[in-house]
């Protein structure tokens, strides 16, 4: 009896993210393996569309969607696929691709399809921030607040998140959030709390480095506010994957855990910011997300080689004007020995 093929539905966001989609969709039929598969291509035309056209999909028994597109592209698909036995692959055309690097998934967009040719489909944790779901990472705090300022921009693409982010390091004001999870409940004053299903916020920016999407837990990052000397050192931990539960940074994991804060305010769900209240709740769904993934199992998420060097051609290849004056900044507070106003 013949094994009946794989059905592939493509959904491309052709205004999303960067690269050539026509090449894409071209070097899918010639790539795709057609004994193993047979597949459609649809493109989005609204915001919102990916959503409806991968319901729609699993509602008709597609075995795989595949995003073609950024970070919320892909976001906006895998939400819709979760519960459902349609699993998730990624073509990734983004600038941070976080849950694309967390899988192992390669960059070069021929040999992501060569991976769906593969076709490795683990079952794979995610999680809910106030019943909104996210896949790598949500959270209070400075990250949240630069999203938000990212999404009012005019301006988009990373140089515009780089300079909100220098502008704002210097003034930004940390609150104190009281944590309870299943075990204990204590108080902190923190520049930001991120709560993490994968490794990374994307581009390489590693919180959570031990994170796992099949535990069934979350890893809590905690870093107290800090000094403009300790600063170079944590950004060099960000991006190489060394943050410890260490000095500044409180790590743990948790299957639920709830955050009251002092003010509502902004918290943001893989980099999409949006208003909450003064309780914030956050938990891990295990294993209701099937997704494709790499074929390396030796592979740790994001070689830490690979991630200094895209992380280092990264920043050389954005503008200095941004980073020339936030360093500027930073010498200042230096040579007036008083730390960020954290």
């Amino acid at each position: 009896m013949m094994k009946r093929k794989k059905s592939i539905l493509f959904i491309v966001n052709p205004i999303s993210g960067t690269g050539n989609k026509d090449l894409i969709l071209k070097d899918i039929d010639n790539l795709i393996d057609r004994e193993q598969f047979t597949y459609d291509i649809a493109c989005t035309a609204y915001g919102g569309h990916g959503a409806v056209l991968a319901t729609t999909a699993a509602e008709n028994g597609v075995d795989i969607v595949v995003a073609i597109g950024g970070d919320g592209t892909v976001n906006e698909i895998a939400r819709s696929l979760v519960h459902t036995h349609t699993a998730l692959g990624i073509i990734p055309c983004g600038s941070g691709n976080g849950l694309a690097r967390h899988l192992q998934i390669p960059m070069e967009y021929t040999k992501a399809i060569r991976m769906i040719n593969e076709c490795i489909i683990h079952e794979l944790d995610y999680g809910l921030i106030n019943n909104r779901p996210f896949f790598c990472t949500c959270g209070m705090g400075f990250d949240a607040t630069i999203s938000y300022q990212f999404a009012a921009s005019i301006r988009r693409g990373m140089l515009t998140y780089l300079e909100n982010t220098l502008k704002e390091i210097t003034r930004y004001k940390p609150e104190t959030y009281t944590l309870e999870d299943e075990t204990e409940k204590f108080t902190h004053k923190a520049f930001l709390i991120t709560c993490a299903n994968a490794s990374q916020y994307g581009n390489n920016a590693y919180i959570a480095p031990e994170a796992s999407m099949s535990d069934g837990l979350m890893d809590i990052t905690l870093i107290e506010p800090f000094t403009a000397l300790e600063a170079p050192q944590l950004a060099l931990q960000l991006f190489n994957g060394t943050l410890t539960n260490k000095g500044r940074i409180k790590m743990f994991k948790s299957r639920k855990l709830t955050i009251n804060r002092e003010h509502e305010g902004v918290i943001h769900c893989d980099g999409d910011p949006f208003m909450a209240g003064k309780s914030v709740t956050v938990e891990i769904v295990p294993k209701q997300l099937r997704a494709i993934v790499s074929s390396d199992k030796a592979a740790r998420p994001g070689n830490i080689l690979q991630s200094i060097s895209e992380s280092f051609n990264f920043f050389v290849s954005t503008s200095n004007n941004a980073i020339s004056e936030g360093i500027k900044q930073i010498n200042k507070d230096i040579r007036r020995k008083i730390p960020f106003k954290l």
